[in-house]
């Protein structure tokens, strides 16, 4: 997701549970990250991830109480960095080297408040202006200097248009050398909506810009970490093409945004990263909860849960990958939300909720336990129903045993209030059986257990 007017779907979740299932016995996770580049990723061996927030991107219009307001709550959750969009067609909407000054303005500010905060920032570079864009004669029609159109989601495939967007990216890495915590690459190549990057292809035009804009950024400034990838979807197969595109080698990170399943999600994109020779360390840039419930049911294809609900996801979340070396950062959708969407941990009038105190508390000392795994046993109509809770973010396993000797075992997933129910098998019987749950990520060390 981006901030602005349009906003898309944050994942399949039908589809991850297939894919994810795959690779649950596989313990690649517990690999450490390869060396990489100095900058924001040199923290992993001794550091939790950077924990941040998104927040607005830059526009022309945007007033400078409001950016720095922005800057103002990040402080104030103790955030380490901010990702923002910083869009292509907003500062350059005319020409190639022909800056707005108006977004440039805005920009500056923004950017001077982060360094005044000792934020870093995230700089998501994407949006193709119309003079570059490679949307056909029906689309570019509309397309103009001033707002979104459907034009500016078609990225540059001309050598002139790519030539001219990794100027732009270096120009931003020389301009901010002190606030950028990095440079990422357009939004979500791989989302089926099409809203970030139109067009047939996706895998080499998205390879062929990355390429580009690597060595102009790292010429203009070595020290800035670039982020590949943004990639939504966990299951591997357009990180498998991009490889074959031949991205390796122009990225200091993967970034990646996972809203189903986050832990799992993680681990499933790290195992394809390790298949195919890749150790740089991923940036989570993007997941979060809405705390629509009970007004909606889902909201941006993802299950509503309550603000309390919300705030502990957060900061499970944190805990669980405290201490996991190849993730660089943890970046939560969004700071403040709107009449469209309540992933913010702000309320769209600027009321704190539950999830801003849970995040400031975290981003303050991110190591501790996240919720722990419960269970309970009770006889019901001739069998054993087991129930309890877990913490959020991967699935669950059951197991059931007589003795020593396992009889039965169940994979699951927790509900959207991160519980559980599950009727054993009536041929167990009701007496005689202990029961373990455990979370995969956690691990049996962390298993409830029961007996009847």
């Amino acid at each position: 997701m981006t901030e602005g007017p349009r906003t898309r779907l944050a994942g399949r979740p039908v589809q991850l549970l297939l894919s994810l299932a795959i690779g649950l016995c596989a313990l690649g996770w517990l690999a450490p990250a390869g060396d990489g580049e100095r900058g924001a990723t040199a923290h992993l061996a001794s550091a939790a991830p950077l924990g941040g927030v998104n927040i607005p991107g830059v526009s022309a219009g945007a007033s400078t109480a409001s950016v720095d307001q922005e800057i103002a709550y990040a402080r104030a959750l103790h955030a380490k960095v901010v990702r923002l969009e910083v869009p292509w067609s907003a500062l350059e909407p005319l020409a190639p080297g022909q800056i707005e000054p108006r977004a440039l303005a805005n920009t500056d500010r923004l950017m001077s408040d982060a360094a005044a905060a000792g934020i870093g920032v995230i700089a998501l570079v994407q949006s193709t202006p119309c003079w570059a864009s490679s949307a056909p004669a029906s689309l570019l029609r509309d397309c103009g200097p001033e707002g979104e159109s459907a034009a500016n989601s078609w990225p540059p495939t001309s050598l002139a248009a790519v030539s001219a967007f990794a100027a732009f990216t270096a120009y931003l890495a020389q301009r901010y050398a002190t606030s950028l915590a990095a440079i990422e690459i357009w939004n979500e190549p791989d989302q089926s909506n099409e809203d970030y990057f139109a067009g047939p292809e996706k895998p080499k035009r998205y390879a062929a810009i990355l390429r580009a804009a690597y060595p102009a950024i790292k010429q203009a400034n070595p020290q800035v970490p670039v982020l590949a990838g943004s990639l939504v979807g966990s299951n591997g197969l357009f990180l498998r093409a991009l490889y074959a595109a031949g991205i390796k080698g122009y990225y200091n990170g993967l970034s990646v945004h996972f809203y189903t399943l986050v832990l799992a999600s993680l681990r499933a994109i790290h195992e394809t990263q390790l298949a195919n020779g890749d150790n740089t360390p991923l940036w989570l840039s993007e997941f979060g909860w809405s705390s629509c419930w009970p007004k909606y049911k889902t909201q941006q294809e993802q299950a509503c849960v309550t603000p309390s609900m919300q705030a502990a996801n957060l900061s499970d979340t944190f805990r669980s990958l405290a201490r996991t070396p190849w993730v660089a950062a943890e970046v939560v959708y969004k700071l403040q939300g709107n009449a469209r969407e309540d992933f913010g941990v702000l309320s769209a009038s600027g009321a704190r909720k539950p999830a801003f105190t849970a995040l400031s508390s975290v981003f303050t000392s991110p190591f501790g336990s996240p919720h722990p795994v419960t269970l309970s046993l009770r006889r019901n109509r001739g069998g054993v129903i087991a129930s309890g809770s877990g913490p959020v973010g991967d699935y669950m396993e059951l197991e059931a045993f007589r003795g020593t000797r396992l009889r039965y075992r169940a994979l699951f997933v927790l509900d959207r209030f991160n519980r559980y129910s599950i009727a054993l098998p009536h041929v167990l019987g009701t007496r005689g059986l202990r029961v373990r749950v455990y979370q995969y990520w956690a691990g049996l060390g962390k298993a409830a257990q029961a007996s009847i």
